[in-house]
């Protein structure tokens, strides 16, 4: 096995910090809308809008957790590269190992969102259907 030194796990500290932007970005994005439909339930009280509520806050949920883990992800990766330079080897490649999978679980909790995200803006464009063939 090839030894490894402190730019691989520096490689991923751009990448994720760019996925925790992005992140960061649709929990924003999230918490802004959630705000607005619960204005707008206080003076409507429709069941759409409580359906599109616990739609939002099972995304808002995805999302606090693609956070946690690509934050564990670049955490066990500066591990990583203190582990190295304190000549931990073996334990750096372990740790490394860790940082990797936890970034593979934040991006595969990514799609999920992201599948959901695409579900529900279906629904509404079916709405909109339904509401054009009624006309």
């Amino acid at each position: 096995m090839e030894e490894l030194t402190l730019t691989t796990p520096a490689l991923l500290f751009s990448a994720i910090s760019l996925i925790m932007l992005a992140y960061t970005n649709r929990f924003l994005a999230y918490a802004s809308v959630i705000r607005n439909l619960h204005d707008i339930y206080l003076e409507r009280k429709e069941d759409s809008l409580l359906r599109q509520i616990k739609n939002l806050k099972l995304r808002l949920n995805l999302t606090r957790w693609m956070q946690i883990f690509g934050i564990s992800s670049l955490l066990f990766c500066v591990l990583t590269m203190l582990l190295i330079y304190i000549h931990q080897q073996t334990i750096a490649v372990w740790v490394f190992g860790c940082a990797l999978i936890l970034l593979i679980v934040s991006l595969l909790l990514l799609i999920k969102e992201i599948q959901i995200s695409a579900q529900a803006l279906q629904y509404h464009i079916a709405d909109i259907e339904e509401h054009l063939e009624n006309k």
